[in-house]
């Protein structure tokens, strides 16, 4: 896995194209980690990051050497909507974890976050030789599990009643997919589907 190919300038796809995070993007990480409903649905904790928090977030795990994060961008206007990113490589066993957020509110359900997870797990097990990816997700945050189903992961365990939120209790999901079955999805043939409408939004 040379470090080339673990840090790649850009992968594009139709909507999306992804790209290296520049130091000008802490801004929007601001903007969005302090915006309740992304906190509610990417904390444990009840309420949005402080500036301080944010900071040290973006530069040991977004430019930091230890993960793959790459900014999300609107393939048509280059906006800036999100962050998705690759960590905790386990080199010996081929594992990694899967994180995505789309901070801008009004790029939710317009599939940007599915096609961003897909070029990532192509990249994973096409570029780097992964052989599974793994992710955790609240329960109730069903659009995103919606959209992971669709890339391909399942449901492989659960940390019972884990996070208070909305008045009661609520399942953490554990997630993955392996190289194998990336594999069969990407070799299957394909028919053209409906615009996508699963929001992809997950714990960071």
């Amino acid at each position: 896995m040379a470090h080339r190919a673990w840090f790649p300038e850009r992968l594009t796809g139709r909507l999306v194209e992804l790209r290296r995070h520049v130091p000008e993007n802490l801004a929007a990480f601001e903007r969005w980690y302090s915006d309740p409903e992304v906190a509610r649905l990417t904390r444990y904790q009840d309420g949005p990051m402080r500036r301080e928090e944010v900071e040290r977030f973006f530069h040991l795990r977004v430019v930091g050497p230890d993960s793959l994060a790459l900014a999300v961008h609107v393939l048509e206007t280059g906006r800036l909507i999100g962050t998705c990113a690759i960590s905790q490589l386990d080199g010996d066993n081929g594992s990694a974890m899967y994180h995505i957020t789309i901070g801008e509110l009004d790029a939710w359900g317009h599939g940007y976050g599915t096609e961003a997870t897909r070029l990532m797990l192509g990249h994973a097990f096409e570029g780097l030789g992964l052989h599974r990816i793994s992710l955790s997700v609240f329960e109730f945050n069903q659009r995103a599990i919606r959209s992971y189903v669709s890339c391909g992961f399942t449901i492989e365990g659960r940390a019972r009643e884990s996070i208070w939120r909305d008045g009661r209790w609520w399942d953490e999901l554990m997630m993955s997919i392996l190289a194998s079955e990336w594999s069969d999805r990407s070799t299957e043939p394909r028919t053209p589907a409906p615009r996508e409408r699963a929001r992809a939004t997950v714990e960071s």
